[in-house]
């Protein structure tokens, strides 16, 4: 997306729970993205908008859920800081398809969207 407040508007409106939810859904999309060497320029703008609503996540969350927002954002930066080498290597994009979907996993179990399934609705 070319205009990052257009998206955080958007992206503040929802509550945490949500946003948290969209972001699991972002890094679960950089997963299944990162298998094919030809989509590099799409998962670099995934990670983009994940690091952006991470950002924007991370002001509202309660501080457990912080530390996992800002590890998951201080790898993103590694990876986008030497973009080209990274996504050039098979074992680097190995790595990225397996942390992309652990911190999927985490950030939709913190979210508390999954005890909403069979607990009702989530409010915040």
């Amino acid at each position: 997306m070319n205009d990052p407040s257009r998206l955080r508007d958007r992206y503040l409106r929802d509550p945490l729970p949500v946003r948290l939810g969209g972001l699991a859904a972002n890094l679960a999309r950089v997963r299944s993205f990162s298998d094919n060497p030809a989509h590099g320029e799409a998962v670099a703008q995934l990670l983009d908008e994940s690091a952006w609503f991470i950002e924007w996540a991370a002001v509202d969350a309660p501080v457990e859920t912080r530390v996992l927002l800002l590890a998951c954002q201080r790898e993103i930066v590694r990876w986008r800081r030497s973009w080209n080498e990274v996504w050039a290597s098979t074992g680097r994009r190995a790595e990225i398809v397996e942390r992309s979907g652990i911190w999927s996993e985490q950030l939709l179990a913190v979210s508390g969207l999954l005890r909403a399934t069979t607990q009702g609705p989530v409010t915040n």
